[in-house]
């Protein structure tokens, strides 16, 4: 494992990748929102972060005059809205995909370019494949360092949490395909939005699908107490393993559950209550 994450601290990762993380530590996340640096000679930053000065300073004095474009993961707000301040001062391209029309989306987001599932974006010594993994946001993209086989995954997977899916455009349908997908993608290491390296990368998503399967089924045992039953009254018992101050963030993602449960046909909506079939 590597060392204790420190904001503003520049990381070696691999001979082509360096992280900077942002000064935003807290709750949803974690240390801070990873910054990464990639390439020697032609420069690519992926996810600039929160508008923070000293944070953008930093990417400023990283890159000097070698930064060529600038790669977002998807727009929530701890993510893009550094883009205009490096874009102004570098000039780089931007590339990402438009923010969906949520206040918890960056709407100022303007990108030159929007990269589609499956393009390798060619940036000198190195490549990007983009990744469409629509769940935690539904402009969510990973990239894929081709040569180095790393996976650099915003927060889709993120290292020490799970992902908070937020309806409407969070969609824990799409969230679990989206995890699918990643099983066949050939990778070494996940660089996460939030976190250290993961270096078991397939097995992290299979980790993950679980988890979130075996979440799924105590939304369905939790009926067993009150059927129809309304969100409140299922979060103590479906996040029981989950400390109270997390319960806000925690009935998000239920009601994310209960959405992909009533398109599978097995919860009606009767008002504000849900009931099992």
């Amino acid at each position: 494992m590597e060392n204790l994450i420190v904001p503003g601290e520049v990381v070696q990762l691999t001979p082509r990748v360096r992280r900077l993380t942002a000064p935003n530590p807290g709750m949803m996340t974690g240390p801070g929102t990873n910054s990464y640096i990639i390439g020697t000679t032609e420069l690519t930053v992926i996810d600039p972060g929160p508008e923070i000065e000293s944070h953008i300073a930093a990417l400023i004095a990283a890159v000097d005059t070698r930064l060529r474009r600038i790669v977002t993961t998807h727009t929530h707000l701890d993510h893009s809205p550094a883009v205009r301040a490096l874009r102004a001062a570098t000039g780089a391209e931007v590339l990402g995909m438009r923010a969906p029309p949520q206040a918890n989306q960056d709407q100022a987001f303007a990108p030159d370019r929007v990269p589609v599932h499956g393009e390798v974006i060619r940036c000198g010594d190195f490549s990007l494949r983009a990744v469409h993994t629509p769940g935690h946001a539904s402009n969510h993209l990973c990239y894929l360092l081709v040569e180095d086989r790393l996976l650099f995954t915003g927060d889709h997977v993120m290292q020490g949490s799970t992902v908070v899916i937020t309806p409407p455009d969070g969609d824990m349908g799409a969230y679990l395909r989206s995890l699918e997908g990643l099983l066949s993608l050939d990778m070494n290491c996940i660089a996460p939005g939030h976190g250290h390296l993961i270096t078991a990368p397939h097995d992290e998503a299979r980790r993950l699908i679980a988890h979130r399967l075996k979440r799924e089924q105590k939304v369905v045992d939790g009926f067993a107490a009150n059927n129809p039953a309304t969100l409140d009254e299922l979060v103590p018992v479906v996040y029981a393993d989950t400390p109270v101050k997390l319960h806000g963030a925690a009935k998000r993602s239920l009601y994310a559950h209960l959405l992909k449960l009533e398109a599978e046909g097995r919860v009606l909506r009767e008002s504000e209550s849900w009931r099992l079939k």
